[in-house]
């Protein structure tokens, strides 16, 4: 099967490479000469946007299953919480007060990793949005522990690029919002969320809808700061409203400390095996 792919690989390489030493005449500089699937033009009109999807569905897919990753430990979490080292460059006194968590990140994802080594990096692999705050807190973790992470990145006007701690090979870059979260999800068997914006609360939610209406295995969903998380979402009160069940609240726990997030999902997974 290697081999094949393999072969295909260069049948389309030497397609390609075959194509751009043809004379130039008018014909050959006229865009509809060009191989479908080298000609970018082609490849962003409307009507490809089904093969887009597809493509960032596979590739992210295919190299994360050639380098023997079968599951991930998720991180989600503001992108402008600082490195305590730096907190004074926050742009609010309650940003620099929630920069403990980005100690707290970076302590959870080397233990991680380390759980993670022991399956020689098929288990547990650290997986963050590939950005800075506690998604640079995250991969710079599992750096620390001499380990792999990943990093899914999306194309964003102000984005800034990967940060450094990110494992090269294993950082992506999506166009479409929806086929990155697919990606976060498809093999977590944690889902961690730090303190944090619009896109961490999409996340959030995503994430717990799916778990809540079955469509996602329950994992362990833990919250990193409850005074934070009860500042800005009045939980109980979506229960007595009845626009969720109380027995929906338990689908997450809060904790404080990367200690109390390890031993919840060592627990987990020690309950399960038994």
């Amino acid at each position: 099967m290697k081999d094949e792919r393999n072969s295909q690989f260069r049948d389309a390489h030497s397609d390609r490479s075959t194509a751009e030493q043809v004379p130039d005449t008018p014909q050959t500089r006229a865009p509809a000469y060009r191989l479908a699937f080298n000609d970018p033009d082609f490849m962003c009109r409307d009507e490809l946007r089904p093969v887009r999807l597809q493509l960032e569905l596979l590739k992210p897919e295919m190299i994360q299953n050639e380098r023997g990753i079968k599951s991930t430990v998720v991180l989600f979490g503001g992108a402008r919480i600082p490195d305590p080292e730096h907190k004074e460059t926050a742009r609010t006194k309650t940003l620099a007060e929630l920069s403990h968590y980005y100690d707290e990140a970076r302590k959870f994802a080397r233990m991680m990793t380390e759980k993670s080594m022991q399956s020689y990096g098929q288990e547990f692999v650290v997986a963050t949005g590939g950005g800075p705050g506690v998604m640079e807190a995250g991969n710079r973790g599992a750096d620390d522990a001499g380990g792999n992470s990943i990093g899914l990145n999306i194309v964003l006007p102000f984005e800034q690029a990967p940060n450094e701690y990110v494992t090269p090979g294993l950082c992506f870059n999506f166009h479409y919002f929806a086929i990155r979260k697919m990606h976060f999800l498809m093999r977590a068997k944690a889902i961690c969320v730090f303190p944090g914006g619009f896109g961490t609360l999409d996340e959030l939610f995503e994430a717990l809808t799916l778990i809540q209406t079955a469509r996602m295995t329950p994992v362990p969903f833990l919250l990193f700061g409850e005074k934070f998380w009860r500042s800005i979402i009045n939980w109980e009160a979506l229960s007595e409203a009845g626009t969720i069940s109380a027995e929906d609240l338990e689908l997450f726990r809060f904790v404080e400390t990367a200690d109390e997030a390890v031993g919840i999902i060592d627990g987990w997974y020690n309950d399960e095996t038994c």
